[in-house]
């Protein structure tokens, strides 16, 4: 069996990833057709084409744009349900997805749209694929902590359909204790907590996220590596950073796949994971993630193996589900 054959063998957790971020451009013109959108791209052709990145804002003001197909729950359903379809042929078991009502909500889409398409199709891929999941949401940080928490406000009255907050969009200028309010709300509801830091934000942001906000994973963190103690907490504390390669490469946080820092971080002993974060955008699903992380960076068997059990490990699950995926994996390395 090749590594390739082993990483598609593999179950997988998917812990990093915006759902608004798996529009395809096919999908995009279907819906706006169906809702009388216009958009500013002749065909799909020209669509891809508009898809190289300077940094984050520059991928950020074309996913917004995309985003305005989005109108009606069958909208969202249908997004949600391409997806797992397309995650369910890369082996991912369970599936904790980002969205952020504000995009929609800012736009007349009422909240209830949003999440009753989100949730009908997570209802539907646990029954098609085997796919569990859980929905986190995500405050757009460079809204404001007031936006953030009538966001958070509408949610609790729509009922329990959420399991964590999340932070998320433009990371530099805005920093995580801007939402230590939200984040205390969020907590005391029940609710588990995740935030972007140190993608293109400096460490501070990590320890704020830690710190102020509780976070119980960092999404992204590659940036981590310039704050020594910092290292040393995730390593001893074992939290969870949601990586993102091949984004992380699109947006140039790496020049190239072979000088990202994923090897280094797994090897330090960090509890990294492979995810692929807006996958229509940066052109790779968590497959070819996990594929062109293992031969661009020379991950073993073992690394590769280490990299699905993180991912679960590191997931909401409760222990018995974790523990059934982790046997899972072992059962696989022992049989190699």
């Amino acid at each position: 069996m090749s590594i390739d054959e082993l990483i598609a063998a593999l179950p997988k957790a998917e812990l990093h990833l915006h759902i608004e971020g798996t529009l395809e451009p096919e999908l995009m013109f279907e819906l706006a057709a169906r809702n009388r959108v216009e958009l500013p791209y002749p065909n799909v052709e020209a669509v891809r084409r508009a898809y190289v990145f300077d940094d984050l804002q520059s991928f950020l003001d074309i996913y917004y744009a995309g985003c305005r197909v989005l109108i009606e729950a069958q909208d969202f359903h249908d997004l949600t349900a391409a997806y797992l379809r397309r995650a369910a042929a890369d082996g991912v078991r369970h599936a904790e997805i980002f969205f952020d009502p504000q995009t929609h909500t800012d736009r007349g889409v009422p909240y209830a749209t949003v999440i009753d398409g989100i949730q009908h199709a997570l209802a539907d891929g646990q029954r098609e694929h085997g796919i569990s999941s859980f929905v986190i949401l995500c405050f757009l940080r460079d809204q404001s902590a007031s936006a953030a928490m009538a966001t958070l406000e509408a949610a609790l009255a729509h009922g329990a359909a959420i399991t964590a907050v999340g932070l998320d969009s433009a990371e530099v200028g805005h920093p995580p204790e801007k939402f230590r309010a939200v984040f205390d709300r969020a907590r005391a509801e029940g609710l588990r907590a995740v935030a972007h830091a140190g993608e293109e934000g400096p460490p501070e942001y990590m320890w704020q996220a830690l710190e102020l906000l509780h976070v119980e994973r960092i999404d992204h963190g590659v940036r981590c590596v310039e704050d020594e103690r910092l290292v040393e907490r995730l390593v001893a504390e074992q939290i969870p950073l949601t990586v993102c390669p091949l984004s992380n490469v699109k947006l140039r946080v790496f020049s190239t796949i072979e000088q990202h820092n994923l090897a280094t971080l797994l090897r330090r002993g960090l509890r990294v994971t492979v995810n692929s974060d807006d996958p229509a955008y940066f052109g790779g699903y968590l497959g070819e993630n996990y594929v062109a992380s293992a031969h661009a960076l020379g991950l073993d068997e073992q690394e590769v193996c280490a990299l699905a059990r993180n991912s679960f490990l590191a997931s909401f699950l409760d222990d018995p589900d974790r523990q059934r995926f982790v046997s899972e994996i072992d059962d696989l390395a022992d049989a190699r």
